[in-house]
């Protein structure tokens, strides 16, 4: 997903951590050590990133802060490769992972989403100066998104996502034609040369939308979110307790509307509940 640097932990305490998570104690260690160590990204602003001062900042090390504080702990950040953090081979090195992770069946197998914390939604965006009023008006239309991302799959009808997890969706869309780009930018930059010239339209999720709005990209969002991408805290498997516990949190986090006031400090909107623009 991103560039992400290494760590790694000797095998004694590979070992060690092995049959002590096993023992689902892992609640237990963190109470005791007082420190919760949280694997996040440096590198994918504002969710999570490394401020002008080199230290961990953005909505999801907010996230995290806020948990460990309501758990009665601190929180520490370090930065392991993608791959190491999908394994489920932890190791002991970290005992949660909040990086905007959204959880699939295929991770289900080997960690824990114990809950969403917000979600991603996806919408059509349109030339400034376009004239199209609603959805229905981009059928027959060329389109762009970023090669086999969920984008594409959502204008090519094939996008499966965890029912578990995701708001059910429809396909309000019947592209003339589907251009695809290596990244959301290059097909904001086609748009970006007027209506019609390359494209007529394209889909991303609305903060990459917002963002590029904010770099004066000639864009607007057309019409209201068609899915909407989970990202879920995620665990180990090995202790029921510090799952149910960690989801607990959340979801008061949620009732109390501290997710939705971090997501509108960092995104500026609310992308905690399935309504966000």
């Amino acid at each position: 997903m991103m560039n992400w640097t290494k760590c790694a932990l000797g095998l004694t305490a590979v070992i060690a951590f092995t049959s002590f998570a096993q023992a689902g104690e892992v609640l237990d260690k963190v109470m005791a050590d007082k420190t919760m160590i949280v694997a996040t990204n440096s590198e994918y602003p504002p969710a999570s990133y490394l401020n002008s001062e080199g230290k961990f900042d953005g909505f999801d090390v907010d996230v995290a802060k806020e948990l460990a504080k309501r758990l009665g702990v601190q929180a520490t950040f370090i930065n392991p490769a993608w791959e190491a953090i999908t394994s489920g081979k932890w190791g002991g090195r970290w005992q949660m992972a909040i990086g905007s992770m959204t959880p699939t069946p295929a991770r289900a197998q080997v960690l824990d989403f114990p809950a969403v914390y917000y979600f991603t939604p996806a919408a059509f965006y349109v030339h400034q100066k376009a004239s199209y009023e609603s959805l229905k008006d981009l059928n027959g239309k060329k389109i762009g998104a970023s090669a086999g991302s969920t984008y594409e799959s959502y204008l090519n009808k094939t996008l499966k996502l965890d029912e578990a997890y995701s708001p059910p969706f429809d396909y309000l869309v019947e592209p003339g034609e589907i251009r695809t780009y290596e990244t959301d930018t290059n097909a904001m930059d086609d748009l970006r040369l007027g209506d019609g010239v390359r494209l007529d339209a394209g889909i991303s999720s609305v903060p990459n939308i917002h963002e590029a709005i904010k770099n004066n990209y000639p864009l607007r969002i057309l019409g209201e979110p068609v899915f909407f991408e989970p990202l879920a805290v995620v665990v180990a498997k090995g202790d029921k307790e510090f799952s149910q516990k960690t989801g607990a949190i959340v979801e008061e986090m949620r009732a109390d509307g501290t997710l939705k006031a971090l997501s509108i400090k960092w995104f500026g909107a609310d992308l905690v509940s399935t309504k966000a623009k």
